[in-house]
Formats: structure tokens, sequence, C-alpha cells
């Protein structure tokens, strides 16, 4: 059992930076795939970046590119979601996932853990 907790989330202009957390429990967070998601209203979820198990490859939409970084800290079991440049289409709900399975990291169906999430918000 994985459990997971957000944090960083808040109110920021455009062109503005936050870095959001996730802390996870449990002993074995580095066997983990973690990823991170994000819903707007009115849309559905939307896969933003993941970083691998260990070795730590990483993958992002193209809509943010150059502008976001994940990252892990397997020793304090975090995962970290970096935002600089922010645009106000980047509001959202952004939720932090963890899953033991191989491939396919941008498909929220196969994470099997999910925090609660915490909301971003770009003024214009």
């Amino acid at each position: 059992q994985v459990q997971l907790v957000e944090s960083g989330g808040g109110l920021v202009q455009a062109g503005g930076s936050l870095r959001l957390s996730c802390q996870a429990s449990g002993r074995t967070f580095s066997s983990y795939t973690m990823g991170w998601f994000r819903q707007a209203p009115g849309k559905e979820r939307e896969f933003v970046a993941a970083i691998r198990r260990s070795g730590g490859g990483t993958s992002y939409v193209d809509s943010v590119k150059g502008r976001f970084t994940i990252s892990r800290d397997n020793a304090k079991n975090t995962v970290y979601l970096q935002m600089n440049s922010l645009k106000p289409e980047d509001t959202a709900v952004y939720c932090c996932a963890a899953k033991s399975t191989v491939g396919g990291e941008s498909a929220p169906g196969i994470y099997g853990y999910w925090g609660q999430g915490t909301q971003v918000t770009v003024s214009s």
C-alpha cells in the first residue's frame, strides 16, 4: 500500500514558478514509477510528467516540455514537480500517482495509487 500527499499548490501570476511535492508512505517508494496528472474544470484528467523507478528516466506532455521538471528523492520518499514559466492554461488540480508496472506511464488507468491533489491557479 502506498499513500500519497501532495503539497505546494497555490496562486501565482503568469510567468511565475511553483514547486509541487508528493510525499509517499511505505518502504518501497523506489520501486514505483511516479506520475503527475492534472485536471482542469470541465476537462479530462491529463498526463503531465512521469519519472521511472530507481533509474529516473522521465517523460512529459508536449505542452510542459522545457517548463516543468519532475524529479524524485528516494531517500525522502518524495517526488517533485518544478513548474516554471507558468501559464493560465496550467490552472488545474494536480495529483501525483504511483504504479509498480512497467510501461504506459501516461495512462492514468494503470496507476494504482493516487493523492488527493493540490490546486494550482495561474492568473493572467
